[in-house]
C-alpha cells in the first residue's frame, strides 16, 4: 500500500465512524474500564505572547501561556479524573509551553512531548498532512493500559478530523473508542469545565 493510499485509508477509517454520544454516567463508567483515547485541545491561552514582565518564570522563550481560566480548568480536570478513578496510561502532548503547562497543572503522570502534536513554532497556522496522518494513526491504537491522552492544537484537530476538529474548544476533550481493527468511534465530548461535574 503506497503512502497516498495509506493516508486515504486512515482518513476514511476515522471519518466514517460517526458513533453515538454516551450519557455522562455511562461515559464515566466506560472510561473507568479503560481502552479509550482522549484527544484534547490545550487549555485556554491568550493569542498574544507574554512580555518578559508577564511571562511565567520558566517561560524563557516567551511562548503563549495559559490564562487564569486555562490554569484553573487544567487543575480542576486533573483533580476530577483522579476523583472519578479514571485511569490514565500514556500521555502524549504538544511540546509547546501552553500544552506542557496544561499537562503539568493537570498532574498527568510522565507526559511525553511529541513534535507531531505541536505547532511547529507557527502558532495558529495550519498543520501539515504528515501531522494529520500521524494523529489519525494514533487514535486507532488501543491503549495498553488505562486511557491514552493526546493533547494538541486546533489546527492539528481541524486537519486530521475535519468533521469535528474545527469545533473543539479550548481544553475540550473528544473521547474516542478504537476497536483494534482500524475503526474509531466518537463516544463523547467533554468541555474542560464539565469534568468536575461528572461525579
Amino acid at each position: 500500500m503506497n503512502r497516498i493510499m495509506l493516508a486515504c485509508f486512515l482518513s476514511c477509517a476515522i471519518l466514517t465512524a460517526h458513533g453515538q454520544t454516551l450519557p455522562n454516567a455511562e461515559l464515566v463508567n466506560a472510561l473507568r474500564r479503560g481502552g479509550y483515547v482522549l484527544v484534547m485541545r490545550h487549555a485556554s491561552s491568550p493569542r498574544e505572547t507574554p512580555s518578559k514582565d508577564t511571562a511565567n518564570p520558566d517561560n524563557l522563550k516567551l511562548e503563549r501561556q495559559l490564562d487564569e481560566a486555562g490554569r484553573s480548568g487544567a487543575t480542576a480536570m486533573g483533580d476530577a479524573l483522579r476523583a472519578l478513578k479514571i485511569p490514565i496510561g500514556t500521555v502524549l502532548t504538544s511540546p509547546t509551553y501552553r500544552a506542557m503547562e496544561t499537562v503539568k497543572l493537570a498532574r498527568f503522570n510522565s507526559p511525553v512531548p511529541a513534535t507531531e502534536l505541536g505547532d511547529g513554532g507557527q502558532s495558529m497556522q495550519a498543520a501539515n498532512e504528515a501531522q494529520a496522518i500521524w494523529l489519525r494513526s494514533k487514535v486507532r491504537e488501543v491503549p495498553r493500559s488505562g486511557n491514552t491522552i493526546l493533547e494538541t492544537h486546533q489546527p492539528n484537530l481541524s486537519r486530521a478530523f475535519p468533521e469535528w476538529g474545527p469545533s473543539v474548544a479550548d481544553g475540550e476533550t473528544v473521547v474516542l473508542r478504537p476497536d483494534g481493527k482500524g475503526d474509531v468511534t466518537v463516544v463523547g465530548r467533554i468541555a474542560i469545565e464539565e469534568w468536575p461535574r461528572l461525579h
